[in-house]
């Protein structure tokens, strides 16, 4: 396997052998999104290997206070800092393997890893989006080996991986002979900005390994430019035909149709999927060929399902035409609920609408969950904008919870941050330093496991990243340190299962893997009242809450009650209705538990206030369970 052709790939073989299964219920799972340069290089000192053994050998020792801003002390220090985020920073595929059992321990189900495949040679693309070679893996990450290794060693610890795809854009493998919009004279060239406006551009050459066009625009003859392999250009030779581009520039107006679907995605050079409505979809040969692509990594590796990027920018009928395929080659070998997930910027009714019409199993990009999470917690949404979110009577005509369950992805911090423009800023920024409050951040963890939807945890939140910033790269902190650690660090790792949101969290997740109406429960906010009489949903007073916010998760006539307490520095108590039906005056229910260990064990009596209720107290910016 070379890496050339889509026809060297061997399906037969790679197909003639057991296949992990799928889950049967990806509301079960807890998903960890990593990205891959940032995680780890498998050279630190002082973690938990996979087996539960101390690692002395590694060079990089843990992170302690006193390193934070070690990167950072003069100026020229924090430029450089800065600028060593902006590029690979050296996290690996084997670094990810030695960390298997950190996540399993944490009560991870699943890694969403993001992509592996071979980048363009001369940009520093880390994040994985700049794909010059779709059937290799990147060098700077490992080897096609290193990922089937990764995938073993994840499945043999009862993980299952999704890989982050992509479908709309290839890296930037071509220039533009534009001939329109702002050109000038530069070096005896006319230089002009090669912008949408629905009409084809030229095209120089596709570019070599120092990204100049010097190799010719079509299929690529190696004899006559044998530079263009394996850097230069764009492989599987598949994807050479100068109709695997829609070659109309790059995207102006992010929200015009069709500039949307046509455009490039800045550099990254948009493919030609098809055309048509989605019921009368015609299939590019481009299509067919990622199609071909992403089955090979299946059977090649074992993978368990897809992250799917770019939604919005695909026409709907490719999307549901890749569904298909994939759904269906999944299926030949074993793997009968192989999950797509889509990432599909936008609010849930437009989710709602493209799942129903592509097939695709989840959703992810909903941009009123991050917000209303993290706000909620903080003290500044109302309970309701949450918890209203899962109640999905308008868009199916029936007050049910179904459709939410196990059809969006929730998260509240993520490698862009598109809800917050240029001020990016992961949940604890904000937090003073040496004054990290646990128990604001495990709340959000908490609220965000344990409530409806797949949760998904975004790398080094368990450990209290921070970043924080105007450019992306401040949310992409290398938890292995590196030169561009957490907190303006470098040096120093961040693998502390000793953390107390690591240990926390592990106990909430061990819960959650234990109970299953906190996996697939039906879900209830729950009305409180201070006098015992008079019940209410919480809501903001002044622009803010600082209030017990409780809500119920219900299976099979079995209920757990939680709360949260957004008042940070007070305990909260408030009488708390529970199902009528599914209690009798005098029941008791326990804590099992709450950030206030002195509160595990004991018992609440429930009473007849407001059908039924239980008089329930919150530690200040706590969390506690109740069944």
């Amino acid at each position: 396997m070379t890496g050339k052709r889509l026809t060297e790939l061997g399906f037969e073989t790679l197909c003639n052998r057991d296949f992990f299964p799928s889950p049967a219920a990806w509301e079960d799972q807890v998903l960890y999104f990593l990205m891959l340069d940032r995680f780890s290089d498998g050279n630190e000192n002082g973690y938990i290997d996979n087996d539960g053994n101390l690692v002395t050998s590694g060079n990089t020792p843990l992170y302690g206070n006193d390193d934070s801003g070690n990167a950072t002390r003069t100026s020229e220090d924090r430029e450089r800092w800065f600028n060593a985020g902006g590029k690979f920073v050296g996290g690996t595929l084997k670094g990810l393997e030695s960390k298997i059992g950190y996540l399993k321990r944490l009560g991870v189900t699943t890694i969403w890893v993001s992509p592996i495949f071979k980048q363009v040679a001369f940009e520093e693309t880390y994040h994985g989006y700049g794909i010059q070679n779709f059937i290799d893996v990147d060098p700077h990450f490992g080897t096609h080996d290193d990922l089937k290794r990764v995938v073993r060693t994840a499945h043999d610890h009862g993980i299952y991986v999704i890989l982050d795809i992509i479908l709309n854009h290839t890296g930037d493998v071509f220039e533009y002979d534009a001939d329109r919009y702002d050109c000038k004279e530069e070096a005896d060239n006319r230089m002009c900005d090669p912008r949408w406006d629905g009409s084809l551009y030229n095209v120089k050459g596709f570019k070599d390994r120092d990204g100049r066009p010097a190799i010719p625009f079509g299929p690529v003859d190696l004899q006559s430019n044998p530079s263009a392999w394996p850097d230069g250009a764009v492989w599987p030779s598949e994807f050479q035909e100068s109709n695997t581009f829609t070659r109309k520039g790059r995207i102006d107006n992010w929200e015009y149709y069709p500039e949307y679907l046509e455009g490039d995605f800045c550099s990254l050079k948009n493919v030609n999927l098809g055309y048509g409505s989605i019921d009368s979809f015609q299939s590019s040969h481009a299509l067919f060929s990622l199609c071909e692509v992403y089955k090979f990594w299946i059977a090649f590796a074992d993978v368990d399902g897809f992250r799917v990027d770019t939604v919005k920018h695909m026409d709907l009928g490719a999307t549901r035409f890749f569904t298909s395929v994939i759904h269906e080659f999944a299926q030949s070998i074993g793997k009968e609920n192989f999950y797509l997930i889509g990432e599909i910027t936008g609010g849930r009714k437009m989710a709602f609408e493209t799942l129903e019409e592509t097939g695709l199993n989840a959703a992810l990009g909903i941009n009123d969950i991050p917000d209303k999470l993290e706000y909620l917690v903080k003290g500044y949404r109302d309970p309701c904008e949450y918890f209203d979110l899962f109640r999905n009577s308008l868009l199916v005509q029936k007050d049910s919870h179904v459709w939410f369950k196990n059809r969006i992805v929730t998260t509240f911090d993520d490698h862009d941050q598109v809800r917050k423009g240029n001020n990016k800023a992961r949940f604890c920024h904000d937090e003073a330093p040496g004054q990290k409050n646990s128990r604001v951040l495990l709340n959000v963890l908490a609220l965000n496991v344990v409530t409806m939807g797949i949760p998904c945890i975004y790398y080094g939140t368990e450990q209290f990243f921070n970043g924080h910033g105007d450019n992306d790269r401040f949310l992409r902190e290398a938890m292995f340190g590196g030169e561009f650690g957490a907190f303006e660090s470098k040096g120093r790792h961040f693998f502390n299962e000793e953390g107390e949101v690591y240990k926390e969290l592990a106990k909430i997740l061990k819960i959650r893997k234990d109970k299953i109406a906190l996996r697939r429960g039906r879900q209830y906010l729950r009305p409180i009242s201070g006098d015992g009489i008079n019940f209410g949903v919480p809501h903001m007073i002044e622009n803010e809450i600082r209030s017990i916010v409780s809500w119920s998760r219900i299976f099979n006539n079995k209920e757990i009650l939680l709360a949260i307490n957004t008042d940070y520095f007070q305990l909260k108590t408030a009488w708390v209705t529970i199902d009528n039906s599914l209690h009798e005056a005098g029941d008791k229910l326990k804590c099992i538990y709450s950030t206030d260990k002195e509160q595990i064990n004991t018992e609440v009596v429930v009473e007849e206030r407001n059908g039924k209720s239980v008089l329930l107290t919150v530690p200040a910016a706590g969390f506690v369970v109740f069944e």
